[in-house]
């Protein structure tokens, strides 16, 4: 039977509980190493760095959550964006999202760069035209977050699709943000979907995963190729915290979206806060486009203060919420770009992509509401009385 997404987060389809002797949560295969039956006969599983059956059955369950040919977990999310790199060769060119996690440019301009690979970035929620008169001949792919990181742009992600198809090339789609469980660009046109699994699909800040999951099998051999060679791939015990993470990706997802919508809501009435920038905000101008290719507005939001100089007491100020790194966990997380996601980011990306030094990043945990507006507003009330 067809089953819902929601389902799928805990039952993959086909799988066999009698095979492993009944057991319902998955077995961890900690082991490196398999013994072969005789000369030229195997299990199926030679050597873990090849394939681990823990590891096997995660890839299995997120390549059936993004509709994906194939998934290949890594041990990071940028292990992942580095063996995905490793698709292209020197003289290739790629264009990318301007406003991206820090993190990616910085693995473009010191690994892929001088590989020979080079890039031009482009706003892309700005709409086809920029896009379009960035690609060359010798352009093999689009690189996208949508929404992106932190500024909460959003790509129309069919439109990028027929644009970098019509030139015989890829569109690569970072899906961290929103989840498998509320947006899947390959089934809008993307060719290779990427997740850091540290974040929504493990869901409780206690390991680090990647994922990239590709829609055509000839692509997805020579990623699991390259994965293999590479050897950054992720290990039977972290597979099995990411399987049993996914289990509440749902019911995570629709309490941490809940709460991210009533927060926007409430930061607006803020007289700290300037701005809010969260997709489910009416005014935002993505609205309309992630109701069209998504199944929801995710549980990120980004807002700015009046100076400066109120951010650091604010981060001290905080209690529930955690001054952080990361995102996508059952604790909210704040975070300050400019010195911690995109310290590696140049100023003047930053200026261009409108990130100043008085934006915060919340990602909004499944904590109860109320105690969040209640931590934010006794952290604002620390504000009001230092400056």
């Amino acid at each position: 039977m067809s089953l819902s997404i929601e389902s799928r987060c805990i039952h993959l389809e086909g799988d066999d509980p009698a095979a492993r002797y009944g057991a319902i949560s998955f077995p961890i295969y900690q082991t490196a190493t398999f013994a072969h039956p005789a000369l030229g006969e195997s299990t199926g599983y030679d050597y873990s760095r090849v394939q681990n059956p823990t590891r096997q059955q995660l890839e299995k369950t997120v390549a059936a959550l993004e509709q994906g040919t194939d998934a290949v977990a890594f041990s990071t999310g940028m292990a992942a964006i580095l063996a995905v790199m490793e698709l292209f060769a020197p003289g290739d060119h790629i264009v990318a999202e301007a406003d991206l996690y820090g993190g990616t440019p910085r693995l473009f301009h010191t690994v892929s760069e001088p590989r020979g690979i080079t890039f031009t970035t482009v706003n892309f929620s700005d709409g086809t035209a920029q896009v379009a008169a960035a690609i060359r001949p010798e352009t093999k792919a689009l690189y996208i977050e949508t929404p992106t990181n932190p500024m909460m742009h959003v790509t129309d992600i069919r439109k990028a699709a027929e644009l970098v198809h019509a030139h015989g090339a890829l569109l690569i789609v970072d899906n961290t943000f929103l989840s498998p469980y509320l947006q899947n660009p390959l089934t809008l046109g993307a060719d290779i979907v990427i997740h850091s699994g540290t974040k929504y699909l493990s869901g409780h800040n206690d390991t680090l995963a990647g994922f990239a999951v590709i829609k055509d099998a000839a692509l997805a051999a020579r990623l699991r190729e390259i994965s293999k060679t590479i050897g950054a791939n992720l290990a039977p015990f972290d597979a099995w915290l990411l399987l049993r993470g996914i289990q509440t990706l749902a019911v995570r997802m629709d309490r941490a979206e809940e709460n991210a919508m009533a927060l926007a809501q409430w930061l607006k009435t803020r007289q700290e806060v300037t701005r809010v920038i969260y997709p489910g905000l009416p005014e935002h101008p993505g609205h309309a486009l992630m109701k069209q290719q998504a199944r929801g507005f995710g549980a990120m939001l980004t807002f700015e203060v009046r100076d400066k100089r109120e951010v650091p007491v604010l981060l001290k100020a905080v209690r529930l919420i955690r001054f952080a790194e990361s995102l996508g966990g059952t604790e909210s997380l704040l975070t300050y770009p400019i010195t911690q996601t995109h310290a590696d980011v140049p100023p003047e990306v930053l200026a261009a992509n409108g990130l100043t030094d008085r934006i915060l990043r919340l990602s909004v945990g499944i904590e109860n509401i109320n105690d969040l507006r209640a931590d934010l507003e006794q952290a604002f009330a620390a504000v009001q009385a230092a400056l």
